[in-house]
């Protein structure tokens, strides 16, 4: 499958801003608990789309639903809700980039990676990586572990690499961007 550039709704064509570190700021705005769903939905058409995406208001619903296809990279998703998360794309792009450079010879830097290429790449990651080694100590199971000694030293290595909380901090400069982005938008702020 050839890697979209596009999507089309009826005659009109809208370009899809397909850089891998686009996708990755879509997964942050749709986890922000910060915001509503109405910006949440918005947010990502403009990420998405730009300016082109958040004119038409009336293809709003189909952008969107063809916008979550393009970020699942086509992919039927699987995941279970009850399912602790081994990796986050924001807080482990240190380790993404050196697992990349050490599998493939590749530095992300600033360079363009469209995101189906930068998600395949993540997914064929091989297990001596060091983005693989951390995903499997976060999950690894202690309680099987017999020797106090090793299971205390797992379970530090554990909480040192376990991943964070998402904290909401806006600067002056972020909030007075998002008041604006709201009133243009004709959404009102949450008490």
């Amino acid at each position: 499958m050839k890697n979209p550039e596009y999507v089309k709704i009826k005659d009109k064509k809208y370009k899809i801003n397909t850089d891998f570190r686009v996708a990755i700021r879509c997964e942050n705005v749709a986890t922000d608990s910060s915001i509503s769903d109405t910006e949440r939905t918005l947010a990502i058409i403009y990420l998405l789309f730009g300016d082109d995406g958040l004119s038409n208001p009336r293809d709003y619903n189909k952008l969107i639903e063809l916008g979550l296809r393009y970020l699942k990279c086509g992919l039927e998703e699987n995941n279970d809700l009850n399912e602790k998360p081994d990796m986050d794309l924001e807080q482990d792009i240190r380790l993404i980039e050196a697992s990349f450079k050490s599998d493939y010879g590749i530095t992300l830097g600033d360079e363009y990676m469209h995101w189906w290429d930068f998600y395949m790449y993540l997914n064929g990651l091989t297990d001596k990586c060091v983005l693989n080694r951390i995903r499997e100590l976060r999950t690894y199971d202690t309680s099987q572990i017999k020797s106090i000694k090793e299971k205390n030293k797992i379970q530090k290595l554990k909480k040192r690499f376990a991943l964070r909380e998402k904290e909401i901090v806006m600067s002056d400069a972020q909030r007075e961007a998002r008041n604006k982005f709201c009133e243009l938008a004709g959404i009102k702020e949450k008490e």
